[in-house]
C-alpha cells in the first residue's frame, strides 16, 4: 500500500512527500480509512507507529474537500512539548495546501497569549491544545466552535493520569454533539473506555503492538549498586557511536545533579519543568538538530518528544511501571531505524524490571560490569521483592557473566 492509495487531495499528497513519508505504516494502514468514512475511533498504539499521521492526514484532507472554512478541528494533547510537534506536523503536511493552526499552551508571556487570542479571532482550521490553556480561553468566550468537525485526544491515557479527566469533560461540553471523535492511547485501561463510551458514538477500535518495544531497539540492562551508576554512565558515553542520547531519571533534582555530572563531557542539557518555555524550545531545537548531544529528563519527555535519529536511551533510573519502560526506550528505532536502550537496576528496582519483561514477554540481557566498578548485586527480582522499599544497603554478589561490552553498540 501507498499513501496514493486513500485518494487524498493532490496537494496534500504534494506536502506529505516533500516531507519524507513513502509507505503507510500499519496504524496508519488501519486508522486512516476510518477516519476518512467520518467514523469515531479509539486507537491503541504505541510510541512512534506514526499515530499522529494517522490522524491529520484524513483530517486535513476533510479540511480541504470542505465547501467552507471554519475551525474544523480541535485536538488536545498532555503537553506543551507535544502540542508544538503536532503543530509543526500540520505545517509540514499544510505547506502545499495552506491549513492553517495554532498551538496554544501555557506557561508563556502575555505576548503569545494575545497572539493565541488574535489567531483565534482571525480564524483557523485546527486547534491544538493543552487542557488547562483551552478552557482558560473558552471561559474568557474567545472560542467558536459551533462548526466543530473533529475532536483527537491524543495520548489520553498519559491525560488521565495527570489529573485531566474533569478538564476533558468540560471541554467537551463547550463541542457540538454532532462531531467525529478520535482517540490515541497507548494503553487502554477501563478508565478509558470508559471515557471513550461517554463522549463517542459506537467507536470502530484498533489495537496496534501494545505494550511491545520497536523491533529495531537492542535492549541491554547493567545490574547495578546506586554509586557504580555515575562512572559506567560516563564510560557508556565514551562511545562516539552514540550520537544522539536521551538519559531518564526519576526526578527533576537528580536530572540537575546528573547534568552537572556529565557536564565535562561536553554537549548535555537537562530539560524538566522548572525552564521558562523559551528555553526549553531552544533545548529541544538544539537537540533536533543535532547541536546538542545528550539530553537529561525525566518523564515528561517520553511522551513528548518526536526526533528521529536518536541512537541511545539511557533509564539511569528504572521507571516507575512497564507501561513508562515502552514509551522511554520507544524514543530510539524510531521509523524502521535502530537504536539502543540501556537500563540500570538497582536492587530496590528488581522486581520492577521484573514485571517489565514479563509485560513483554522477554528476558533483557544482562550486561556484565566493568571490573574496574568492582561487584554489583545479583538481579534475583524474588529475593530482592521484599526489599524493594527498604532502606538497607546493597548486597554483595556479581553483576554479569562474560566479557565486558559496556559501551559497545551492537552492530
Amino acid at each position: 500500500m501507498t499513501f496514493d492509495d486513500f485518494k487524498f487531495d493532490e496537494s496534500l499528497l504534494e506536502g506529505l512527500y516533500s516531507m519524507g513519508y513513502k509507505q503507510p505504516t500499519p496504524i496508519q494502514e488501519q486508522a486512516i480509512p476510518v477516519i476518512l468514512n467520518n467514523k469515531d475511533l479509539i486507537a491503541c498504539a504505541q510510541t512512534g507507529t506514526g499515530k499522529t499521521a494517522a490522524y491529520l492526514l484524513p483530517i486535513i484532507h476533510h479540511i480541504l474537500k470542505a465547501p467552507t472554512r471554519h475551525l474544523n478541528t480541535l485536538i488536545i494533547a498532555p503537553t506543551r512539548e507535544l502540542v508544538l510537534q503536532i503543530d509543526q506536523q500540520i505545517d509540514g503536511m499544510g505547506y502545499f495546501c495552506s491549513v492553517g493552526s495554532i498551538a496554544i499552551y501555557g506557561g508563556n508571556d502575555g505576548i503569545t497569549w494575545e497572539k493565541q487570542r488574535h489567531a483565534l479571532e482571525e480564524g483557523v482550521d485546527i486547534v491544538c491544545a493543552t487542557p488547562g490553556r483551552l478552557i482558560a480561553l473558552l471561559q474568557s468566550g474567545k472560542m467558536n466552535f459551533e462548526h466543530l468537525q473533529h475532536l483527537v485526544l491524543d495520548e489520553a491515557d498519559r491525560m488521565m493520569d495527570m489529573g485531566f479527566i474533569d478538564d476533558l469533560k468540560t471541554i467537551i461540553n463547550y463541542l457540538p454533539k454532532n462531531r467525529q471523535t478520535i482517540m490515541f492511547s497507548a494503553t487502554m485501561p477501563p478508565k478509558i473506555r470508559s471515557l471513550a463510551n461517554e463522549i463517542s458514538n459506537n467507536p470502530e477500535q484498533i489495537n496496534i503492538a501494545i505494550s511491545k518495544p520497536a523491533a529495531g531497539i537492542v535492549q541491554q540492562a547493567y545490574v547495578v549498586h546506586d554509586h557504580q551508576k555515575e562512572a559506567l554512565i560516563k564510560g557508556i558515553l565514551k562511545n562516539e557511536d552514540y550520537q544522539s542520547v536521551i538519559i531518564f531519571s526519576s526526578t527533576k533534582e537528580n536530572v540537575k545533579a546528573l547534568e552537572k555530572v556529565l557536564r565535562p563531557l561536553g554537549s548535555v542539557k537537562a530539560f524538566s519543568s522548572d525552564l521558562e518555555q523559551a528555553e526549553r524550545e531552544e533545548i529541544m531545537r538544539d537537540f533536533k538538530g543535532k547541536r546538542l548531544r545528550i539530553l537529561i529528563g525525566t518523564d515528561i519527555l517520553s511522551r513528548g518528544i518526536d526526533v528521529d535519529g536518536i541512537s541511545l536511551v539511557v533509564n539511569y533510573d528504572a521507571p516507575p511501571d512497564p507501561e513508562d519502560y515502552i514509551h522511554r526506550i520507544g524514543r530510539t528505532a524510531r521509523a524502521s531505524k535502530a537504536g539502543v536502550a540501556i537500563t540500570f537496576i538497582n536492587e530496590r528496582d528488581q522486581m520492577k524490571f521484573f514485571h517489565i519483561e514479563a509485560l513483554m514477554g522477554i528476558e533483557v540481557p544482562k550486561m556484565p560490569i566493568p571490573p574496574e566498578l568492582g561487584p554489583g548485586p545479583e538481579y534475583n527480582p524474588e529475593a530482592n521483592k521484599k526489599k524493594a522499599f527498604s532502606r538497607h544497603g546493597p548486597s554483595k554478589g556479581g553483576g554479569g557473566k562474560g566479557k565486558s561490552k559496556f559501551h559497545q553498540r551492537k552492530k
